[in-house]
């Protein structure tokens, strides 16, 4: 038997980087992983939340922590996680309607989702500190 040396280019297989992501499978990519952030970002609510109940000086501790520019800035993080996944769960939802599913409309959807829960952050936030006095 004789062995053929000729070889013949296989394709490449494609992977994240040889072709562009469609604007659906970025946000759905980025609801997964808001999914996962608000697991953590739970428990920084139930910290705050046992701190209120074991004393005074624990609940300053875990407000001082959470009122410092990065415990604001994970706050921050948090807030547009849940705005985000709440609005690509609404997303979800109107498809499993059967609507919005064509290609251009469900691209606006996911384009909305984006920019909605970045305003709905802003606002919140605003709200907050006006609500506040600061």
């Amino acid at each position: 038997m004789s062995k053929t040396t000729a070889t013949r280019a296989r394709p490449l297989s494609p992977h994240l980087t040889a072709y562009k992501w469609p604007v659906t499978m970025t946000m759905s990519i980025l609801h997964r992983i808001t999914g996962g952030a608000l697991y953590f970002g739970t428990l920084l609510v139930a910290w705050w939340l046992i701190a209120a109940a074991i004393s005074q000086e624990y609940f300053d501790f875990v407000n001082w922590i959470y009122g410092s520019w990065f415990g604001r800035l994970v706050l921050f993080g948090y807030t547009w996680a849940l705005m985000h996944h709440m609005l690509g769960g609404i997303r979800h939802f109107v498809w499993d309607t059967g609507s919005g599913l064509e290609k251009h409309t469900a691209s606006r959807i996911a384009w909305a989702t984006l920019a909605g829960s970045v305003v709905l952050t802003v606002l919140i936030w605003v709200a907050g500190y006006m609500a506040r006095g600061a």
